[in-house]
């Protein structure tokens, strides 16, 4: 009768080990062990509290550590780049400065304004990063080795422990009630019973306790990580956005000034006045010129035309007329000794023949523009 029953109590015991694998199998999840007895509803719901913090905070320590590592490989490859840039910058400055071409200098001033603008850009670069090493990289890394992160972590991590020694600790008083009502009036295991429950509800009052704690330890660290990283994230982007801009900037400057250089070199030369030439007759010495075929050096055999300025001309005198490129002039009288008179935008007077080129087309519009 006594081989019966301890085999019994044994069968009893596999039967509960059985179902507790089967609860912690298809039970509450990965973290924490099973959802079985041991707990209650609210209990229940600070474990997965818990859970979804633990899983949070972990996932945001990642992406810190990512940002961290991505921050740390583009200062690496910026500094290279930096190099590079005040290598190019200093062979750039020393061949302005020590070339003497035979044809000119235009390309010993841009080569200068390179260097003086690609300096600029390095200068740049460098305060950017400086900016990202420690505005991004430096605090996201401390608070991924932070104390408050791990203190948290620890925290869930013993309250995981105590959940898991509650749930033992639940299936050793199964085992004793069990006991108990085969050897009913037995006080030994009354005993061992009671201290069992004891010890059960010793682990829940304590693991109730730890789980609060955790849980507020992890819900403040949750809310730093999504302050800080996206603090440093706009940082991020602001140092790039200021980066960016400032060298756009140095960039439209430069490029103005070698087009600048490139039109010196492709334009054609502008006519000179000879300063021998005598300076164009008054209007008062020449009275009635319009009448005449020729007077003092003067001819009109070629006739009225219009002429488009190739050049400016700035008039030196009351009688002479202000030359815009592009205008376009009719042209009544031209000199043997270099100048014409003519006729632009209401005002007549004289200015040098060669700054103009004669049109036989000319659009309505610009035609309209002349009186």
């Amino acid at each position: 009768m006594e081989a019966i029953r301890k085999q019994a109590s044994k069968l009893r015991e596999q039967v509960a080990r059985q179902q507790q694998a089967v609860l912690k199998q298809f039970g509450g999840g990965g973290y924490g062990g099973s959802d079985n007895m041991v707990t209650d509803e609210v209990e229940l719901q600070q474990h997965q509290k818990l859970e979804k913090l633990y899983i949070s905070t972990r996932a945001g320590k990642h992406y810190q550590r990512d940002i961290v590592r991505g921050v740390e490989g583009y200062i690496v490859t910026g500094s290279k780049q930096v190099e590079i840039g005040a290598k190019l910058s200093e062979d750039s400055r020393k061949y302005g400065s020590e070339n003497n071409c035979t044809s000119g200098n235009m390309l010993s001033r841009a080569a200068l304004s390179y260097s003086h603008a690609h300096a600029q850009m390095e200068k740049e670069r460098g305060n950017l990063l400086k900016a990202l090493t420690t505005q991004v990289a430096e605090p996201l890394r401390a608070m991924v080795m932070g104390a408050p992160l791990e203190d948290a972590r620890h925290l869930a991590q013993r309250y995981d422990r105590m959940r898991q020694e509650a749930e033992a600790q639940a299936i050793e008083v199964s085992k004793r009630q069990a006991r108990v009502r085969e050897t009913p009036g037995n006080a030994e295991s009354a005993m061992k019973l009671e201290a069992a429950e004891t010890k059960l509800q010793d682990l829940k009052s304590n693991m109730t306790i730890l789980g609060k704690e955790a849980a507020a330890a992890l819900t403040a660290v949750e809310a730093q990580q999504q302050r800080l990283t996206l603090q440093r994230l706009i940082a991020m982007v602001e140092a790039e956005r200021a980066y960016h801009q400032r060298v756009l900037q140095i960039l439209d400057q430069l490029e103005g000034e070698m087009i600048s250089e490139r039109q010196r070199i492709e334009a054609p030369p502008t006519p000179s006045v000879d300063n021998s030439m005598a300076p164009p007759p008054s209007y008062e010495e020449v009275n009635g010129v319009y009448a005449s075929q020729t007077h003092n050096g003067m001819t009109d055999s070629m006739g009225y035309f219009l002429g488009e300025v190739l050049f400016p001309y700035h008039a030196e005198s009351e009688v002479e007329l202000n030359l815009s490129i592009g205008d376009f002039i009719v042209v009544r009288k031209v000199t043997n000794n270099g100048w014409a008179e003519g006729e632009c935008k209401g005002k007549a007077g004289w200015f040098p023949f060669g700054y103009i080129e004669r049109r036989d087309r000319v659009l309505a519009s610009k035609v309209a523009e002349v009186f």
